[in-house]
């Protein structure tokens, strides 16, 4: 059986665990705890409890003493230190134009080493600082980059709703917080509402989440599939309804009624009176076969003449070879057809021949 007390540091809110063996602490006490940094200063943050652990569960750190006078001394010269160290941290860093902001310098209870915490966009080379600060104060110096949130969480402040930050009061970790638990919960999407000093989502949109989720989702199940109401509701017999009687003589009228409209009908159509079809209805003439669109025989039509072919004009009275183009022009020819010709003494051949009381050539003699 263990006696274990619940401390916590100077600038943080996570509780961690120590073996408190036989001492009586009270919460709010200032204790020396040694613990894998080395030995520290804590504050009681729960009451002493007795707990079983097995041999798989982790060693716990024990606590040293309470804190007395000379405890308090030396945390009170540590912070001195601290304000001494940040201000030539700070002027360093402005003499060799650092893009880093400082946040927070720790001093150890020991004097075994100094933590400085600082914020950039980017990596940082500090090797040159880290040289001129252990060169000034002989300590092992530590340099820790840290985000938005753990700055807003070491300095403190107040919130948009008025009390101080979550983070640095309660909150023991971050968690993610996204832009649809804003969405959920229909707040107003402007950045300058839903962030707070850090400038990121204010985390306690996080906190009735759960809450708002669950109020969603049921909205939606009943949307696509209503229960029904179901009443308490006594259960009487009641008898079936007679159907009415019908008023006598209501059915010689109805077919009283039904034959004259049939009549009107008959007489509209000139088939009056009942005929030879039995029903008003005279039978349609037979046609005779051979009528289109009956099945009798149709007339067939003669067969068509051969054509006669025509003769075909040697390729010789043309001046050029059957299936050839003209020699003179090189246009191309019809085949087995030559290209007639218009002289200037009339039709001819190609305009080959002699006038009547000429030469051949067409001149007068």
């Amino acid at each position: 059986m263990y006696r274990v007390v619940g401390v916590k540091y100077k600038h943080g809110n996570k509780v961690y665990n120590f073996d408190a063996q036989v001492m009586d602490l009270k919460v709010g006490d200032t204790v020396i705890v040694d613990s894998d940094q080395g030995i520290g200063a804590a504050v009681v943050a729960e009451e002493v409890r007795e707990e079983e652990r097995g041999a798989a569960d982790k060693p716990l750190k024990r606590v040293i003493r309470k804190a007395n006078a000379d405890d308090m001394e030396r945390l009170e010269a540590a912070k001195e230190k601290e304000d001494e160290a940040y201000s030539v941290c700070q002027k360093k860093i402005m003499e060799r134009e650092m893009v880093m902001k400082l946040v927070r310098v720790e001093w150890a209870f020991d004097n075994s080493k100094a933590t400085f915490y600082f914020t950039a966009d980017g990596r940082v080379d500090f090797r040159d600082l880290v040289r001129d600060l252990a060169h000034r104060f002989k300590i092992r110096i530590e340099m820790r980059q840290i985000g938005v949130r753990d700055e807003a969480k070491m300095i403190g402040g107040f919130g948009p709703c008025g009390r101080e930050l979550c983070c640095s009061t309660f909150l023991k970790d971050f968690e993610p917080v996204s832009i649809k638990m804003a969405k959920k919960q229909d707040l107003v999407l402007n950045p300058a509402k839903i962030s707070g000093t850090c400038g990121r989502l204010m985390c306690c949109l996080g906190y009735e989440y759960s809450f708002y989720d669950e109020i969603k989702k049921s909205e939606r199940r009943q949307r696509i599939k209503p229960e029904p109401e179901v009443m308490d509701m006594p259960v009487e017999a009641v008898a079936p309804e007679a159907a009415p009687e019908a008023a006598p003589g209501a059915q010689e009228k109805h077919d009283d009624k039904a034959r004259k409209k049939r009549s009107a009908w008959r007489k509209k159509r000139g088939k009056g009176g009942e005929g030879a079809g039995g029903d008003g209805q005279q039978p349609r003439p037979e046609k005779q076969a051979g009528q289109p669109g009956e099945g009798g025989p149709r007339k067939e039509r003669p067969p068509r003449e051969p054509r006669p072919d025509r003769p075909e004009k040697p390729a010789a009275a043309q001046g050029q070879e059957p299936g050839k183009g003209d020699a003179k022009t090189g246009r191309p020819g019809r085949s087995g057809r030559g290209r007639r010709r218009r002289g200037k003494g009339g039709k001819g051949e190609g305009g080959a021949g002699p006038k009547p009381g000429g030469t051949p050539e067409g001149g007068s003699s």
